[in-house]
């Protein structure tokens, strides 16, 4: 039997670990070797290969069809991306088997990944999925199987005008108990962009005013929202990433949140092109409220797989901006030179005009208006009158003074 001189049938991947599975990019090459290692000299049919890529959902749901009956509905779907077929071994033309001898043999194969693939992804009512299989056929034999799963990491650039913008919301509520009105709670919260990536710290500026008569707790979480589609039914699970509290707000104060820190911990990326799976990402700020439910304030996130680029955010902060721009200021000497000529800097109209903005497809997008007028400024402002002659010079009876005292 093939399967005593048989040693191993296995699928290696090109640039996977030992205990992990490669990862790959929509549109790339898959490369990789199926290994045969025979103890002794065997008659072999094909080898076939095949690579797959599929979502699939599946859950049941219990329904009740009056007061005794009762009966289970099933709800699935498949979407499939990814479908790769290769002979590796063909047998000869009259039919008859290959012979292999004994030792190891290994059969290269690649195939290029379709340029439009969703993340993989593992979640309670359905998963998305990348594997290959191989398959070695024997006359008058059971067929053997190999199989080896692969990842899928879907690039999500948050350097786009969608995920830079800031994201801002407001809320109130009025606090009730026993039909009595106790005042009133209400939050404002913003954070710099929809877009960040596992590891980045999310800033968050928020105010709770706090108008009842007792204390309230704020709480901020990442909220992470697992949604499946069959035949037209929605199955969703939500759950918490990570979350912060804060202290207790006494009645009719006021809490102000400076950029309070929540760190992204290690999470898969945004799943939002999938037709019957979609993984979302939102920030709910909470307030809890003795008494009555809870002041919920939430605002979209989008987990991406490409970081922020240093000269890539446009739309946050001032102060930001300038810390990531303006390092070159650290370059300045210390010590001041002597201020130029001042013909040399401004000496007639057509000096003057050759003093102005480049035009932007000059400047490329690195170098762009705000921070351009800002070395301007820097670099062209007129120098102080001086003249060579010191009209107050230091007299020989002063002592000089010392600059480190």
């Amino acid at each position: 039997m093939i399967f005593d001189r048989l040693k191993r049938f296995s699928i290696v991947l090109e640039g996977a670990e030992r205990d992990g599975p490669a990862a790959f990019s929509p549109g790339q090459a898959v490369s990789g070797r199926v290994v045969l290692e025979l103890a002794a000299a065997a008659r072999l049919g094909a080898l076939r290969l095949r690579a797959l890529g599929a979502a699939r959902v599946h859950w049941t749901e219990s329904r009740s069809a009056g007061s005794s009956t009762a009966y289970t509905q099933s709800y699935s779907d498949q979407v499939e991306f990814l479908s790769h077929r290769d002979t590796l071994m063909a047998p000869p033309d009259n039919g008859e088997a290959t012979v292999l001898q004994a030792g190891r043999h290994e059969f290269p194969f690649t195939f290029q990944l379709p340029e439009t693939l969703v993340t993989s992804f593992e979640g309670k009512h359905g998963s998305v999925r990348y594997w290959v299989k191989a398959k070695l056929h024997r006359p008058w034999s059971t067929v053997k199987k190999a199989k080896k799963e692969f990842t899928v990491i879907e690039p999500i650039d948050i350097n786009t005008p969608a995920l830079l913008a800031p994201q801002a919301g407001a809320k109130e509520k009025l606090a009730r108990a026993w039909y009595c009105n106790r005042g009133q709670v209400s939050v404002t919260a913003k954070i710099d962009r929809k877009g960040y990536t596992p590891g980045e710290v999310i800033p968050i500026f928020a105010e709770i005013d706090n108008c009842t008569s007792r204390a309230v707790v704020p709480k901020a979480a990442i909220i992470q929202t697992q949604t499946f589609v069959a035949r037209g039914t929605k199955k969703q699970k939500k759950s918490v990433v990570t979350s912060i509290t804060g202290d207790p707000i006494p009645a009719g104060k006021r809490e102000v949140w400076h950029g309070r820190a929540l760190k992204i911990p290690p999470v898969g990326p945004s799943i939002l092109q999938c037709r019957i799976i979609q993984v979302e990402y939102s920030l709910k700020v909470c307030v809890d409220i003795p008494g009555t439910s809870k002041l919920l304030l939430e605002l979209p996130l989008v987990i991406g797989t490409i970081p922020l680029h240093p000269f890539g955010s446009r739309t946050s902060s001032v102060s930001s901006q300038y810390s990531v721009n303006l390092d070159w200021l650290s370059t300045i000497p210390e010590q001041l030179e002597a201020p130029p000529e001042y013909s040399a800097v401004v000496s007639s109209p057509e000096t003057e005009q050759s003093l102005a903005p480049p035009c932007r497809s000059e400047l490329g997008d690195i170098l762009e208006g705000p921070f351009f007028a800002y070395i301007q400024e820097f670099r062209f402002r007129p120098p102080p009158l001086y003249s060579e002659v010191d009209p107050n010079p230091a007299s020989d009876s002063i002592r000089p003074r010392c600059m480190t005292c």
